[in-house]
């Protein structure tokens, strides 16, 4: 195996990584995002009001089961032994928003950050098919990466771009 990991092969083409000679380490990911709502529709997610049902409940499952279902969406991704997957939320009432927080582990050959990723994703998608026949201004952002331990290329942590 080189050193220089990549996704192209000689000639150009798009190619899977290869990670068969990697050393198997403990990885894990933490990804967030915001999606922002209008009051009425925050009052409802709290109080458990909309009438599709519990908002935060589906959309953590469905942000679990989005960290699973990464490589059947991704093209060049690995399909993934996740060890853990969860999905949790912040809400925050003056700026009517709820912040998506993603934690993916494994031990493995390749890192978890874009499963943490799908996870947040998912998760905020899930809030507005929920929600969007209440408020279809809701504006989802603010998604990126925290934090990722483990693998050749060592740990991550996110600093402000400002």
């Amino acid at each position: 195996m080189t050193d220089k990991l990549n996704h192209f092969d000689g000639n150009g083409n798009a190619i899977m990584v290869d990670v068969t000679d990697k050393d198997i380490t403990e990885r894990q990911a933490i990804a967030i995002g915001k999606i922002y709502v209008n009051e009425e529709t925050y009052k409802r997610i709290v109080d458990g009001s909309v009438k599709k049902g519990d908002v935060l409940g589906v959309a953590r499952v469905a942000g679990i089961m989005g960290t699973k279902k990464t490589s059947d969406l991704i093209p060049m991704c690995h399909p993934l032994m996740l060890t853990n997957s969860k999905v949790d939320f912040e809400l925050d009432e003056e700026e009517k928003s709820i912040t998506a927080i993603c934690i993916v582990k494994l031990s493995g050959k390749t890192g978890v950050e874009m499963e943490a990723l799908m996870g947040v994703n998912i998760a905020l998608l899930t809030i507005y098919d929920m929600c969007k026949s209440m408020d279809k201004s809701m504006v989802i952002s603010d998604i990126h990466l925290v934090k990722k331990t483990g693998g050749k290329s060592g740990d991550f942590l996110f600093h402000s771009r400002k």
